[in-house]
């Protein structure tokens, strides 16, 4: 499905017209289509889920992935017009309950995992670095299945992400907003 019309700024409204399956991200009013992830992607992002869910099984943070929106600006009482930004990362862990609603989480998760693709190589290593910061994430990380890397920022005491950590496959990660989480690489990079 094509966008309805062209305009100069979308909003979560928008969104809501939308069909389920369109993969389209909103940043600061401007639209992203999102290509079909491939089946190296899928499965990275299958065991990266399947571990953080089993970690935080009974635990009160959750784990959503793809497709999920999150709406990392919206406050209290901001009309869907009004919320200019929405996006869909990879995985999301959101221990706040208060940030869930029926379309998905309203303002920053804790965590926020984004699996490179040719495609997405700059806007997740720029445009969405940039913006996960500004919202207040936690702990951002970025996948590389081409290198077989993990990327993990975190906020100095400024706001501002610095890398904390760089992992390959043979390194088990630590995920430093769920305390005693550790992910294993060599089953998330199995190929």
């Amino acid at each position: 499905m094509a966008l309805p019309t062209e305009k100069a700024r979308y909003t979560f409204a928008d969104c809501l017209t939308w069909g389920e399956n369109e993969r389209i991200e909103i940043i600061d009013g401007e639209t992203f289509i999102m290509a079909t992830p491939s089946r190296i992607h899928q499965k990275i992002s299958g065991e990266l889920f399947r571990q953080l869910a089993n970690y935080l099984e009974g635990k009160k943070c959750e784990v959503y992935p793809a497709p999920f929106g999150v709406r990392l600006f919206e406050q209290a009482g901001d009309k869907p017009e009004n919320v200019d930004t929405v996006v869909e990362p990879d995985i999301s862990v959101v221990c706040d309950h208060s940030k869930l609603d029926k379309y998905g989480c309203k303002g920053a998760p804790d965590l926020i995992v984004e699996i490179l693709s040719p495609s997405s190589l700059r806007h997740d290593r720029l445009v969405k670095l940039n913006l996960y910061q500004r919202a207040g994430v936690r702990e951002y990380w970025i996948v590389d299945p081409e290198n077989q890397s993990v990327m993990v920022f975190l906020p100095d005491s400024n706001g501002s992400f610095k890398l904390h950590e760089d992992y390959n496959r043979k390194d088990v990660a630590k995920v430093n907003v769920l305390d005693g989480c550790f992910i294993e690489l060599s089953k998330v990079f199995s190929e």
